[in-house]
């Protein structure tokens, strides 16, 4: 068994400079090793984000093309609808003047008649 060391204050800070130099040196080679594994590691992550923003970006441009679709189909729609409303009107419209023109013919008969009696009785 190692005896007691009465060490000074500056033998105790050379060890743990000592010690400390030694941990760098350990990290130091393991770095070299992790970081062959550590850009293995960064380029598989990047190849997912650049997957997963693909993939995104397919979704965005599905989602807004049935947006633009369907808003297309709207305006068809509504274009279909005004086409609609507007041959309603134009046939609510001749009717109207067919009504008009049975009525002026009416009262032109009604007119007729009432001159020919008032022709008769003089």
């Amino acid at each position: 068994m190692n005896g007691f060391k009465n060490a000074g204050l500056s033998e105790r800070l050379s060890t743990a400079a000592g010690a400390k130099k030694a941990l760098l040196e350990k990290f130091k080679t393991q770095s070299n090793v992790n970081d062959l594994a550590f850009a293995e590691r960064e380029e598989a992550r990047r190849a997912v984000r650049i997957a997963r923003e693909a993939r995104e970006a397919e979704r965005n441009a599905t989602r807004d093309a049935s947006r633009a679709a369907e808003q297309v189909a709207l305006q068809a729609e509504q274009a279909e609808l005004a086409s609609r409303e507007a041959l309603k009107t134009q046939e609510i419209a001749e009717q109207a003047a067919r009504q008009m023109a049975m009525a002026a013919e009416a009262k032109a008969a009604r007119d007729a008649r009432y001159a020919a009696r008032k022709a008769r009785k003089r």
